[in-house]
């Protein structure tokens, strides 16, 4: 849930719904208010008009026929003819205003809120106690045309209450399950590209040969799209020139190293000769190296299903036929997806590496459920924590806990880490518990 809310597709989908119920609630409140001015507008006229007919009715009778006319024709209204006194109410200003519409100026006419003895006061024989006051009554003071005043008590009409809280709950459910599916559909619309664009930069880094990215959509995605093609057009000219070049130097050099090698045969200081024999095997060296470097650099090559267990153990084989001390144990059982050379120059560089540096490699292959773990670990000090990812920058070497005596261009990681990234796979060092540095491969099984 945490993950959901902080992507950008949560919080499109908080914003919307967000800005959608507010609206609603806005926008509810509004028609709220405006239909109870409507009603209260609706009511006072009725109620005038109801009282109109009952004061035109009761003028055209004699006054000792005016009660039980009243108490005919007032329903829900109890009439006196007579006024009192009684203490000053909250005015009715719309029901007053009706009434003056329908009755005129000259009635003295005001509608007041009833006190609560008069809204107790029963109609006709019916006692109070039989009426529902739900809401407070009001009171209507006008004059008759010969003079008789007149007050009259409008009751609240008797209405079962309903329960409608249940039905109110439905409805806001309803309501907010289809927000939610608005809500969730218009954020994933809007967040799909820029899922699109990140595994695209994700699998960029993997491969940098990626088909492009399809360039439709609205007018943003395919700029973004199109962007993201030419930057990643550009990426790959460029790591392929620097590739190129790199090779075709190395291979250039091979020429003439081969004629200086014939030439030295002639030098007849054996001394001298032995000593610049050595150096021209150490330029040999950094020219392979730069060749295997330029190759891990390379994007291409053709991929297929590699056995790891049998890949590693036959390197380590191929280390303990040279002498060197090494060993393996544990099964990936698992395969994956890559170019046997470039897996094999990998271990092969970390092994060499333990050896060289830390006087033998323990080779340990796990699998960890959709991941194949490899882990070498050597005797050496092991290396500062500040300098863990330096080793890693071509020919870089750590003084205080590699010699140079050891020989060696400072490639050897470098070209591991490449073949590593080239497969998807990752490479990381840490200094072991109980002394030495240890080299974690972890490689994934369904690439």
């Amino acid at each position: 849930m945490k993950a959901f809310i902080t992507s950008m597709q949560g919080r499109v989908f908080l914003v919307v719904i967000g800005g959608i119920v507010a609206s609603a609630l806005l926008t509810a409140s509004l028609s709220d208010r405006e239909g109870r001015q409507t009603f209260a507008q609706v009511r006072a006229a009725h109620t005038a008009d109801r009282v109109e007919q009952l004061v035109s009715a009761l003028e055209a009778v004699p006054p000792e026929f005016r009660p039980t006319l009243a108490a005919t024709l007032g329903r829900g209204m109890s009439a006196q003819f007579a006024g009192r006194d009684a203490p000053p109410q909250e005015s009715d200003a719309e029901l007053t205003d009706a009434l003056v519409d329908e009755l005129g100026q000259d009635r003295n006419v005001r509608a007041t809120q009833g006190t609560p003895a008069e809204c107790a006061t029963p109609i006709g024989n019916n006692p109070p106690s039989s009426r529902l006051i739900t809401t407070p009554c009001r009171v209507i003071s006008l004059t008759l045309r010969d003079g008789t005043p007149l007050r009259l008590v409008l009751l609240p009409e008797f209405r079962a209450s309903r329960p409608r809280s249940f039905r109110w709950l439905v409805y806001g459910v309803v309501f907010l399950l289809c927000l939610g599916l608005l809500a969730y559909f218009v954020a994933r619309m809007t967040t799909r590209p820029l899922g699109g664009l990140a595994r695209a930069a994700t699998a960029l880094g993997r491969d940098i040969n990626q088909p492009p990215l399809p360039e439709n959509g609205p007018s943003e995605v395919r700029h973004a799209a199109a962007a993201f093609n030419l930057m990643q057009a550009r990426i790959r000219s460029y790591v392929e020139e620097r590739t190129e070049m790199l090779a075709a130097i190395a291979h250039d050099l091979q020429t003439p190293l081969t004629r200086l090698r014939l030439r030295l045969e002639k030098v007849t200081d054996e001394t001298l000769r032995g000593k610049l024999v050595a150096d021209l095997g150490a330029m040999e060296l950094m020219i392979r190296e730069g060749l295997d470097l330029a190759t891990s650099l390379d994007t291409g090559g053709v991929k297929q299903r590699v056995d790891l267990d049998s890949l590693l153990s036959s390197v380590c084989a191929d280390a303990i036929d040279a002498g060197q001390n090494v060993t393996l144990s544990g099964e990936a059982h698992a395969s994956v997806l890559g170019i046997p050379i470039a897996l094999q120059r990998c271990l092969a560089n970390l092994i060499d590496n333990a050896v060289k540096y830390g006087g033998y490699a323990r080779v340990v292959a796990e699998r960890e459920g959709d991941k194949a773990v490899i882990r070498v670990r050597d005797g050496g000090p092991g290396i500062p924590e500040a300098q863990m990812e330096r080793v890693f920058d071509p020919y870089y070497r750590v003084e205080t806990s590699r010699s140079r005596e050891t020989g060696g261009t400072g490639l050897g990681l470098t070209i591991a880490r490449n073949i590593a990234h080239k497969h998807g796979a990752t490479l990381v060092l840490c200094n072991a518990a109980g002394g030495g540095l240890e080299c974690t491969l972890t490689l994934p099984l369904n690439g």
